[in-house]
């Protein structure tokens, strides 16, 4: 059920962010209509901190940002952490050695740096989308045993159905040890179990006494799925899979074609609003 909207979480790629990477400038002026009305914007995306922060700022998002699927709500000023879940250790080399069997790139998030073993074009393609450096390590799993705490998440990178395959067997020897999802249909996404991006928004929306019922949610892919559920109002864009869409309340345009502007027009700053 939906209530006054107090807060609105976006997420980035596919969402706010059109194909060309840049924030689309429907969305920016509404972003920036919605602020004028004391209504909290804020990101949810599976994007690094560092990866995510550029964009707060253009919009002039001064608060929390949830990050890494909601592995982390972390300020966009201060930088502090306001909520953290990582990857246990011995779980994160169990699932780096399921990758290096199939022999696929892979990408490792540890203290909001993007660690990699080898260089591949996958992670070169990966880093420009993501606007971050690479950092290259001589060996991953000797690298990871001397953190004194886990990575945020790891990431393998291969064509869609080739990850298909790898996915069943992280989820036979993990099972629900792991939250595993897809971003992208090339990108398959391990973190901790307890991690999503509804727990985020949660941990955020308890921080700023707001309740589900007055949050709207846009996104577009499979992770996105569990903060629909959250929130009072789900907005799905128009290229997001069928299943998303399915799960939201409402699908509104593409994000290449002001999509995010047309939802928050309808539902926050329009008459009825």
């Amino acid at each position: 059920m939906m209530g006054k909207i107090r807060l609105v979480a976006l997420d980035l790629d596919g969402t706010l962010l059109t194909d060309d990477i840049v924030i689309e400038p429907r969305a920016r002026e509404a972003i920036r209509k919605v602020k004028e009305k004391g209504i909290t914007v804020t990101l949810a995306t599976g994007r690094m901190f560092s990866s995510a922060r550029p964009y707060a700022v253009e919009l002039g998002l001064e608060l929390p940002l949830i990050v890494y699927h909601g592995a982390q709500v972390r300020h966009s000023t201060t930088g502090e952490i306001l909520f953290e879940r990582t990857l246990p250790v011995p779980l994160a080399l169990r699932l780096i050695k399921n990758i290096k069997e199939f022999g696929y790139p892979y990408n490792v998030y540890l203290d909001d740096r993007l660690y990699v073993e080898s260089i591949q074009a996958e992670n070169e393609e990966y880093a420009w989308r993501a606007g971050v450096d690479l950092h290259r390590v001589e060996d991953m799993l000797t690298f990871l045993e001397q953190q004194p705490k886990g990575p945020l998440k790891i990431v393998a990178l291969h064509d869609g159905p080739a990850l298909d395959p790898l996915e069943a067997a992280i989820r036979r020897e993990a099972g629900s040890g792991i939250y595993i999802t897809r971003s992208m249909p090339t990108y398959l996404e391990l973190l901790n179990p307890e991690v999503n991006k509804a727990r985020g928004l949660q941990a955020l929306a308890e921080l700023e006494g707001i309740s589900p019922e007055e949050i709207m949610v846009c996104g577009d892919s499979y992770n996105d799925v569990q903060m629909f559920r959250y929130a009072g109002l789900a907005v799905a864009m128009a290229n997001a899979p069928e299943k998303v869409r399915a799960e939201a309340d409402y699908v509104t345009g593409s994000n290449n074609d002001g999509g995010v502007a047309q939802a928050l027009e309808k539902f926050v700053l329009g008459d009825g609003a």
